[in-house]
């Protein structure tokens, strides 16, 4: 895919704007005022920081896509990307609110992104080159479908994030543009990870990014509380989708039944991956709690929990990624035989 390159480096720096947008509009908007116990946040409270933090996400997501899945852009990517959080969460502290703090921002992020895009770039370029042009080798197939996986999961996070009041017309921009952004990643990896761009999958494409944004919009129109039917039926969608662009067709044709079975565990996985790793982290891994402390902000009443809801939906994006990173037919056969 010639075009993966500057399709994944414009990705990154629209989640650079977006997480630089959420850091200075709508982070305030979460924070309430005084420390009193009465005036405690409840859960979902952060929701601003759930939405940054997987524009956040969508950074190295974006750089996997701009090095076709090769390692030596997916490792850096991800170590940059946990260096953001740790980088935000200091930002967070701080508590921006302007204008010229949003331009600051973006202006930081995106001298970071060029920075370390030129410097893989560079290496990239130095390195012997053994790869056939125009063929993905196979394990950089593999990360890139695992990628849509995280990045599909990600939407699902992204499109039913709710607060305790779900009043704020910012969390609906907010919760738009983020899954948005996902979809485009999801759809971006996905195509990247094809044996080839052919007419039939780059139509697959648009027709596949045209119905998730669909169901993006359709999952916020939906009450809160009510949304688990939609978000499941758009993670199907969405996922099957994924392996219908990024899988072997060989003979022209998709192995039906292969993705009968994908849609299955696009269904079900999400949800079970979603809920798995929810309910451990409430109890024993406070890490949204340290996160709040770390920033400053007040922790959420007793009576409820402060859950890192886009770390469960990354997790859970690298479960459905284990099953469902599988492109070709080999892949899948010696999958079967383990």
């Amino acid at each position: 895919m010639r075009s993966a390159r500057p399709v994944g480096l414009l990705l990154c720096a629209a989640a650079v704007a977006l997480w630089a947008y959420g850091m200075t509009r709508w982070q305030p908007l979460t924070e309430p005022l005084g420390p009193w116990s009465e005036h405690l946040p409840g859960n979902n409270a952060y929701w601003a920081r759930d939405l940054r933090f997987m524009a956040i996400m969508a950074v190295p997501l974006g750089l996997v896509l701009a090095g076709r899945g090769q390692m030596r852009w997916s490792g850096p990517a991800v170590v940059l990307g946990g260096c953001w959080i740790a980088a935000d969460v200091a930002i967070d502290r701080a508590d921006p609110i302007s204008d010229d703090a949003t331009v600051l921002l973006a202006v930081a992020g995106y001298a970071v992104l060029g920075v370390v895009a030129a410097l893989l770039g560079w290496w990239e370029r130095a390195a012997p080159q053994t790869r056939e042009p125009g063929t993905p080798p196979a394990s950089d197939r593999r990360v890139l479908t695992g990628a849509a996986c995280v990045a599909g999961v990600l939407t699902l996070v992204a499109a039913g994030m709710e607060s305790p009041t779900d009043r704020e017309p910012e969390l609906n921009q907010g919760a738009l543009a983020t899954a948005a952004l996902l979809v485009a990643l999801a759809v971006g990896t996905a195509l990247a990870a094809a044996p080839a761009r052919t007419r039939a999958r780059v139509g697959l494409a648009a027709g596949l990014t045209v119905v998730s944004l669909l169901g993006v919009g359709l999952v916020r129109a939906v009450a809160p509380g009510e949304r688990l039917l939609p978000q499941a039926a758009l993670g199907a969608v969405l996922l099957t989708g994924v392996t219908l662009l990024a899988w072997d067709w060989p003979g022209g044709r998709p192995v039906w039944r292969h993705h009968a079975l994908a849609a299955l565990i696009a269904l079900v996985g999400p949800v079970v991956f979603l809920v798995a790793t929810a309910v451990p982290m409430m109890i024993m891994l406070p890490i949204g709690a340290t996160l709040t402390e770390l920033a400053g902000n007040s922790p959420i009443h007793a009576a409820d929990s402060d859950l890192l809801v886009s770390l469960v939906g990354l997790i859970a994006g690298l479960g459905m990624a284990v099953l469902l990173a599988w492109p070709s037919v080999d892949d899948r056969r010696q999958l079967r035989y383990r």
